[in-house]
């Protein structure tokens, strides 16, 4: 699909998976600000993108518009050593001026307080984009500022200091301008103490394996690279902190080594988390770890994935006609979406660009493309720390993430159903399908039915994970909840183990204390009809019938504007095991569930099945969990 502006021809020389090269980049980052740029004010001070607004109201929005183009502009610029052929800094120097001039006011130009986030809380988002496109952009704009402007803009800045960020990454805007203040020769003691707040909490949401959680608890996606780790690693970047690049970058590095998985053969990342309207900004972690050195990819696989996921996106109809990011993952899609998103919101997406913080000469760009991992080998890893277990298979280029560590629940808050989040209660992700609507029936997901009412899943125990040669597991239990009725039924719990092997998963459950006469579903994978991707289900034990029926989810998913659904159903009460297999997989050569396994076994809390294809064993012992795969 052709884009609404031009772009070089395509340079399959250099790179021959996806034909783009350091000009491509640059043309998209042009083509997305000249599109953009001809919704502004007068003045330049607020972008008002067409949509429906968010719930901060249309003057954040067109806040929002203004600073996360400007990241597009500054790294754009950055990279080219002030090279600014359109002109875009004059703009945005215009435009911070006619901002900051009365801040709050209700007129054409003015920007709104920055505000507690329970308040008027955005701002204080947008204000961590400006201050970071000034301190890149600082010889070219910043210092060519009267010192009125300069201290206008500081002051207008310095409401991210003075007020309560929300409980997570947000933290990082106000380390972010602090850190801009400090570059500039305007630090004391308010940004030293917003910065030493941001890392200290930081530290306490790390959970190893290179990820960290959003704040308290145990929410793993998307933010960790185009936030937790870029605003730490950049800053320390652009400071020449020795010491703190080491530090965070070497979290970065350990981070990419599971993350880099993450990303199909066609570009797409995975879809799971919240914010995906952000679409190929989920591939700003690889390049910047290009750019700083702190990476285990080489340069080529690094150019691979960010030119593939920027690619995917703009060849599937993730811009308008006149060249806009709509709100949605490839067109518009309303399930993709939060409260929070407004018609600027996809312009985060602009953190890809960090990748041209790597100049014309940098390897990121010289050097020829190489296979993302994806491409070079079936796989299956476990990342115990966040609790995930990633499942690729090189003939279709499927990445599948199985989830027995992520949710999104606070510490402080309860498990109300009313709180299921399709994006992170799911036991199985992908980089080919998208969760259901909450109005839909539930994808990838065990659901206990106590006297008619079903159950849904929110906070995720982890219980371990580990991998081997060609396999993996992850376990997790958690508390079925309930939308109607009492919210949880005393007792009861969910045991859940994860084992992929090739292109199969065996799903595993034992349900705990459930009251006599009570149902039990699991499904599988939602597909469109009309999609080369197969997805199937098959019971192995504690069934009513081996095959799953197949359920409609009429408002579809990412993929497709219609999907089905595979269930299975049986009977539950006191202590059950249930088995299955499930398979996602992309071309015509579908494993056949049936003939995959040969023999199970269950036994007081024991399961084993031998695979049909070499007589190997895979056993998993429930409470606490020991998982093991034996080849004959």
């Amino acid at each position: 699909m052709s884009t609404p502006f031009e772009l070089p021809v395509d340079d399959h020389g250099i790179s021959p998976r996806t034909g783009y090269t350091r000009a491509h980049w640059e043309a998209v980052a042009d083509g997305l600000l000249t599109a953009a740029w001809r919704r502004a004010t007068p003045g330049g001070a607020l972008l008002h993108l067409p949509g429906r607004p968010s719930r901060s109201g249309v003057r954040s929005d067109g806040l929002e518009g203004y600073a996360r183009t400007f990241l597009a502009a500054a790294f754009r610029v950055a990279g080219a050593d002030g090279d600014d052929p359109h002109h875009w800094l004059e703009r945005y120097a215009d435009g911070l001026a006619a901002g900051t001039r009365t801040p709050g006011r209700d007129d054409t130009e003015s920007w709104p307080h920055i505000l507690d986030f329970d308040v008027q809380g955005q701002p204080m988002v947008e204000s961590a984009s400006v201050a970071l496109g000034l301190r890149l952009t600082a010889p070219w704009l910043w210092d060519k500022l009267g010192t009125g402007v300069q201290d206008r803009a500081e002051e207008w800045l310095r409401g991210a200091l003075r007020h309560t960020p929300a409980p997570n990454n947000w933290y990082l805007f106000p380390y972010t301008v602090a850190g801009f203040l400090e570059s500039v020769g305007r630090g004391d003691a308010e940004t030293a103490t917003a910065r030493e707040r941001a890392l200290d909490l930081l530290e306490s949401w790390y959970r190893g394996d290179g990820w960290y959680a959003d704040g308290d608890g145990r929410a793993f996606d998307h933010y960790n690279g185009w936030a937790l780790h870029l605003y730490p690693v950049l800053d320390a970047h652009l400071s020449g902190d020795a010491d703190a690049l080491s530090h965070h970058g070497g979290r970065l590095r350990a981070h990419l080594d599971g993350f880099s998985l993450m990303f199909g053969a066609d570009g797409a990342p995975l879809h799971y988390g919240r914010s995906l309207t952000y679409r190929f900004a989920a591939s700003a972690a690889v390049s910047l770890g290009a750019v700083t050195g702190h990476t285990p990819l080489t340069p080529g696989a690094s150019r691979r994935i960010a030119s593939g996921s920027l690619r995917h996106f703009l060849d599937r109809g993730a811009l308008t006609s006149d060249g806009l990011l709509s709100l949605g993952w490839y067109g518009p899609h309303e399930a993709s979406l939060q409260e929070y998103s407004g018609p600027a919101s996809p312009y985060w997406a602009s953190k890809a660009f960090v990748a041209l913080l790597a100049p014309a000469d940098h390897a990121l760009w010289t050097d020829t493309e190489e296979p993302a991992p994806v491409e070079e080998a079936d796989r299956v890893l476990s990342l115990p720390g966040p609790g995930l277990l990633l499942q690729s298979t090189r003939a279709d280029g499927t990445v599948r993430l199985h989830n027995h560590g992520s949710d999104h629940v606070r510490p402080h808050e309860g498990e109300s159903a009313d709180g299921d989040d399709p994006h992170y209660g799911r036991l199985a992700y992908s980089t080919r399908t998208g969760p259901t609507a909450p109005a839909n029936v539930a994808d990838n997901h065990l659901s206990v039915e106590v006297a008619g009412r079903p159950s849904v899943r929110r906070r995720v125990h982890p219980l371990g994970a580990g991998h081997g040669d060609g396999w993996g597991w992850a376990a997790s239990w958690h508390r079925p909840v309930f939308v109607a009725g009492p919210p949880m039924v005393p007792g009861l719990t969910v045991e859940s183990v994860t084992v992929a092997r090739g292109e199969l998963e065996l799903r595993a459950h034992r349900v705990v204390g459930a009251p006599p006469g009570s149902r039990v579903t699991l499904t599988g994978w939602a597909t469109g009809p009309e999609e080369p991707t197969v997805s199937a289900l098959h019971g192995l034990y504690g069934w009513d019938d081996p095959a799953a029926e197949s359920l409609p989810a009429p408002q579809g998913t990412a993929w497709t504007p219609w999907a089905r659904v595979p269930r299975l159903a049986g009977g539950c009460g006191g202590t059950t095991v249930h088995l299955a297999l499930a398979s996602l997989t992309a071309g015509p050569d579908a494993p056949s569930l049936e003939r995959a396994v040969t023999d199970v076994r269950v036994d007081d809390g024991t399961v084993e099945v031998t695979w049909a294809d070499d007589g190997s064993r895979t056993h998993v012992a429930f409470g606490p969990p020991e998982v093991s795969h034996r080849r004959p």
